[in-house]
């Protein structure tokens, strides 16, 4: 809370994960939207994406080579080809010809005076694709709340889907100055924000005009949060909306800030960059993932640390680590400097109730924004 209307003080410090269980319980999805399969690369889905039919409705050939019944080979040999009767020469994808079962390769067949006979045995089924094997009636081929890959949308558009049902929150940055860090935190927020479901906003408007439109799902307040002279985007919210937590248990970030504008959750960051990237790491992407109601889907490692951490306790640390020869290190603690931040190819999380971790310890590494 703001203790006074002069300056910005924080009261205590509330543990992150008092603030992640409040906050899973007080922001809910955005509406969902029709959106074309080709547009949706990214988004999280409001729906299951269903493959109504069967595919292959019939087989088809899985190689080149002939259409052949496979019974016709069971004795076949490079010293006795079998007479292949009725087989056809077939490319991959063809539909099988009735009554032939196989497909054999090409050079597992000769050809003499125009006829053709097999060098080699073919098992029923080899060479071909079997009705529903690449999907069956009524296939979730990926489930509401995961987020469209590069791969499903290939997939489902060969599959005939041309629509799905997605939610992309839109997420407003606003920055409480025009220096160089603010505005290189804004940036940093904000391609997180279109690469993780949703849509970041950036034109420049005023905070508090930023704060009572309502053309967004969300606000992210870069700057401002600590107490300087010039810092005032708790208070600014405060007067327009409702500050529910200033000063949270994470190092760097410890004067994060997280309340709302009416329905609308507004995330209150550090101005500088390293406390800002903390903050979303930690809060930010769960709020995003809230409104995309998707689950994260992060694709931590465990990896081995190569050196010891020792961290505060009663404070949760993050801690950017870069990876070295099958283990991982860390590449600063406490202030993150820029050279740091770019070294880094991921990062950990020490919760508060631990004082860090000996070298040789197995810990999760999340991937870096």
């Amino acid at each position: 809370m703001v203790a006074d209307s002069e300056t910005q003080r924080i009261a205590r410090l509330t543990p992150l994960s008092d603030v992640l269980a409040s906050f899973d319980l007080s922001v809910g999805p955005v509406a969902p939207r029709e959106e074309a399969l080709a547009k949706a690369v990214g988004l999280t889905l409001a729906a299951d994406a269903v493959i109504t039919d069967g595919r292959p409705k019939a087989p088809i050939a899985l190689r080149d080579g002939y259409a052949v019944r496979s019974d016709a080979t069971l004795d076949a040999s490079s010293y006795a080809p079998a007479p292949l009767a009725g087989s056809v020469r077939i490319d991959t994808g063809a539909p099988m010809p009735d009554g032939m079962d196989a497909v054999a390769a090409l050079d597992t067949v000769e050809l003499r005076d125009g006829k053709a006979a097999a060098l080699a045995p073919v098992a029923p089924g080899d060479g071909v694709l079997a009705p529903d094997t690449d999907t069956t009636a009524n296939l979730k081929m990926r489930l509401a709340g995961a987020r469209l890959r590069h791969i499903d949308v290939a997939l489902l558009e060969m599959l005939g889907i041309e629509r799905v049902m997605v939610r992309q929150p839109r997420v407003r940055i606003a920055c409480t100055g025009d220096s160089d860090i603010i505005q290189g935190a804004a940036r940093l927020i904000a391609l997180a924000i279109d690469s993780e479901s949703g849509f970041a906003v950036t034109d420049h408007i005023a905070l508090e005009a930023a704060l009572t439109d309502d053309g967004e799902d969300a606000v992210v307040v870069i700057g401002g949060t600590g107490s300087g002279a010039n810092d005032k985007s708790v208070q600014t919210l405060a007067r327009v909306g409702q500050v529910q937590f200033h000063g949270i248990g994470i190092t760097p970030g410890e004067t994060t800030a997280l309340g709302f504008a009416g329905p609308r959750p507004v995330l209150l960051l550090p101005g500088r960059i390293d406390a800002a990237l903390a903050g979303w790491l930690t809060i930010g992407r769960r709020m995003l993932a809230r409104l995309a109601f998707r689950l994260i889907e992060e694709q931590p490692f465990t990896a081995e640390l190569a050196r010891k951490i020792a961290s505060p306790l009663g404070l949760a640390e993050v801690i950017p680590v870069r990876r070295r020869l099958g283990r991982v290190e860390p590449c600063a603690q406490g202030y993150l400097p820029m050279q740091a931040l770019a070294r880094a190819e991921g990062w950990l999380l020490v919760p508060a109730d631990s004082e860090g971790y000996p070298a040789g310890t197995r810990v999760v590494v999340r991937p870096w924004p």
